[in-house]
């Protein structure tokens, strides 16, 4: 199995943890199907597409219908099984996927603006950042919920970091760029992992008194 293969299964493994995850947190609210579907979908996809339309890009699922129907497969299940997956273990699974989805995205996010030479050095950071929290944002708000940036957990950090450490590295040293990718993915799914399984928070020196 090449890179490019492992990097689309990692992506497919990535969007069943966020579509599954969507619909875990709209389970509270007794939505229906319908909302659940689209929720699933809304998050596993939102982010890029949000990134292709400010890079102006056709939209990555356009191309490649197996992202829409994965997450579409993976919300049904998750629908119909809330009970069984809502387990601490399953849970605990979904979320150890899902680190490894902000990873995925944040950096083909980050590479892919860095590639088309877009607002370098900082715009492929901040659609690096975009592309792997903007579908769970964008379901917050759509759900009327507290989003992640809200919160104390360790997320947007480690993504934010893989995604600068990318540019740092793409911009200073001559690293190929598909083991710069590999580096940045294993820094956020390594801080974010930690964060889930030692129950890290944002220091209280980091917030606002």
């Amino acid at each position: 199995m090449n890179l490019n293969e492992l990097s689309q299964l990692a992506a497919l493994a990535g969007t069943v943890a966020f579509a599954a995850t969507a619909v875990l947190a709209m389970a509270p609210l007794r939505v229906d199907l319908f909302t659940a579907l689209v929720m699933g979908l809304m998050t596993a996809i939102g982010g890029g597409t949000v990134r292709d339309l400010i890079l102006r890009e056709p939209v990555s699922w356009a191309h490649d219908l197996s992202y829409i129907w994965v997450s579409l497969l993976a919300s049904t299940i998750t629908f119909v099984a809330y009970r069984l997956i809502s387990r601490r273990g399953v849970l605990s699974l979904l979320l150890y996927l899902d680190a490894v989805g902000i990873a995925l995205f944040a950096v083909q996010g980050t590479a892919k603006a860095w590639m088309l030479g877009f607002g370098l050095p900082l715009a492929p950071i901040i659609l690096g950042i975009i592309t792997a929290i903007g579908g769970g944002q964008i379901r917050d708000v759509l759900a009327g919920r507290d989003n992640m940036l809200m919160k104390r957990e360790l997320y947007a950090i480690p993504v934010s970091l893989g995604c600068l450490l990318y540019a740092v590295l793409m911009s200073t040293t001559s690293i190929q760029p598909n083991l710069v990718s590999l580096i940045c993915m294993g820094l956020i799914f390594g801080f974010r992992a930690s964060a889930i399984h030692w129950q890290l928070k944002v220091p209280d020196w980091l917030r606002m008194s």
